[in-house]
């Protein structure tokens, strides 16, 4: 569990900077493209290539990918119609943190009944891509009217929920087979990717006014999560 809290944590940590540093619209633009850049790579090497790993399905990790797309998808829908005319701008990001956390802390949980200990390279890759997601989802909501402590309060529970996930996976997921495992990290990818094309990456450019360089930061959020991948 341990594993799962500190790669949730700096969800915390993305707060407490958007707190504390104002950040002008066109930095955080390039923040969420390096976010999203980090956020792909993991989907591809992290999440979908081990998911094709350890399946013995081969349905499993594509019907996967499609439930957490459409959960995803549903939410943020929801969320759009809930808050129509009101503030909140941010929590499908948010959604997403809690989509791709709690499966993945699930898998962290699950993997420690083989005797395997976490990847160093996952838990950097979680940690260094949940910053920009809560800067940004941070930014948003104290922008549209929540009070600081409110949202720290909002990723508090998203910590707490990861942390948890990864005791329920230890303790649910005994016995499981591969191809279980296999559909709990391509959910995560799927709502992942979903949540990059809907939230993160059209903020991005609209954040930078377009900038071409938005191009740019995705690729060297890329290259350094697949080098961190690649380096375990």
């Amino acid at each position: 569990m341990e594993w799962a809290l500190l790669g949730a944590s700096s969800l915390l940590i993305g707060a407490l900077v958007a707190f504390a540093v104002p950040i002008h619209r066109k930095v955080l633009g390039f923040i969420l493209a390096f976010g999203a850049g980090v956020l792909t790579s993991a989907v591809a090497y992290e999440l979908v290539e081990e998911a094709v790993t350890v399946s013995a399905n081969s349905y499993a990790v594509g019907l996967g990918f499609v439930a957490g797309a459409l959960v995803f998808f549903v939410g943020d829908v929801a969320i759009d119609r809930w808050l129509k005319g009101s503030s909140g701008g941010g929590l499908g990001i948010v959604l997403g943190a809690v989509l791709d956390g709690i499966p993945e802390s699930v898998v962290i949980g699950a993997s420690l009944l083989t005797g395997e200990t976490a990847s160093v390279a996952v838990i950097v890759a979680v940690f260094l891509s949940n910053i920009p997601e809560s800067i940004s989802a941070s930014s948003d909501l104290v922008r549209g009217g929540w009070s600081r402590w409110r949202v720290l309060l909002l990723w508090v529970i998203v910590v707490a929920a990861s942390t948890l996930a990864a005791g329920l996976g230890y303790v649910a997921l005994e016995g499981a087979s591969g191809s279980w495992i296999a559909a709990i990290q391509a959910f995560a990818a799927g709502a992942i990717l979903t949540m990059l094309a809907d939230e993160m990456m059209p903020e991005a450019f609209e954040y930078t006014g377009h900038n071409k360089t938005v191009g740019l930061a995705v690729a060297l959020g890329f290259a350094l999560s697949a080098a961190l991948s690649f380096a375990d």
